[in-house]
């Protein structure tokens, strides 16, 4: 069953977000044109024993879509006010896709507050992506989505991709969450806000925001990197650009499981994230070891790993 949608007004904006369980703090953060449903097959198994918080990102969901600041810095700014409303002082956060980029976003904003960082198919490391996010960011995409989000152009498109979705293929693997996500765009403030928020990260030519540059920040906190891999969104080498940039990362690629692991495999990817959190320490904030750290800066960069160096789970 769908868990209860609470609201708070932070800056005048709703938000949403669900909050569920008991025990250390789990933040986490859906994909572009998602929302907090789509970690449903995994709450209830984390919250026997973390306190699960799920919002829906500004611009998603339930939450307000005003025209306002969708860079990843502003996504991540506004998960610190949210859990610091919540009374929530550290997180375990977990990012999916553009989540992702939000989760790493926030932990380099906000080391103080962040334990531990899960990025899963996650953006911003590696430029390549989809032909489809990148034609949100073509002129015309707003009035066309219009077009196509007509009543019975959408009831016939979304029964199609669910169809899709059931076939064996595994290049129609997630259609039934982007028919979701192509749900969402019949409303004209989401079409406005998710073309803001791809146009901060992607441009024709891929991905702009990328973790590289600052990588060497992750070595004081545990990391995780969850990967589908028949992902057709992100592709799968991005899990290899991880293991370069962060070599104590723990990189898991999950067979039979496209863009959303989580959902193809929940219970699998319910005992992942578990195991990351039991077997590592919070990371303890230290100013003056991050300030070594940034005067020190990156050094040599190191080798792209091959798919074969990166454990399958």
């Amino acid at each position: 069953m769908p868990h209860e949608v609470q609201f708070l007004t932070i800056h005048g904006h709703r938000r949403a977000f669900v909050k569920v369980g008991q025990g250390p703090a789990v933040l986490l953060l859906h994909g572009l044109g998602c929302d907090h449903t789509t970690w449903e097959p995994i709450i209830d198994t984390l919250a026997r024993r973390y306190t699960v918080i799920a919002p829906d990102l500004l611009g998603h969901g339930l939450s307000s879509k005003p025209r306002a600041d969708y860079s990843v810095g502003g996504y991540a700014n506004g998960m610190r006010d949210l859990l610091t409303v919540l009374g929530v002082d550290k997180v375990t956060v977990i990012g999916h896709s553009f989540g992702g980029g939000v989760a790493m976003q926030f932990a380099y904003q906000f080391p103080e507050r962040t334990e531990r960082m899960m990025l899963v198919s996650s953006g911003g490391l590696g430029p390549d992506v989809s032909a489809a996010i990148r034609a949100v960011t073509t002129p015309g995409f707003h009035q066309v989505m219009g077009l196509l989000t007509l009543p019975g152009v959408r009831h016939a498109g979304m029964a199609g991709m669910r169809a899709l979705s059931r076939t064996p293929w595994k290049a129609t693997r997630d259609l039934d969450e982007v028919a979701e996500i192509y749900d969402s765009f019949k409303d004209p403030y989401a079409r406005a806000a998710i073309r803001h928020v791809v146009k901060a990260v992607v441009d024709w030519r891929g991905q702009i925001v990328t973790m590289a540059d600052r990588a060497y920040l992750t070595e004081e906190m545990p990391m995780a990197v969850v990967w589908g891999r028949d992902d057709m969104v992100i592709p799968v080498r991005h899990a290899n650009n991880a293991a370069a940039m962060a070599p104590k990362a723990r990189v898991e690629v999950i067979p039979n499981a496209g863009h959303f692991p989580h959902k193809d495999h929940p219970q699998r990817f319910a005992k992942i994230v578990h195991e990351f959190i039991r077997s590592t320490q919070p990371a303890s904030y230290s100013r003056a070891r991050f300030r070594a750290l940034l005067r020190n800066g990156q050094g040599a960069p190191r080798p792209i790993a091959s798919v074969s160096d990166i454990s399958t789970a």
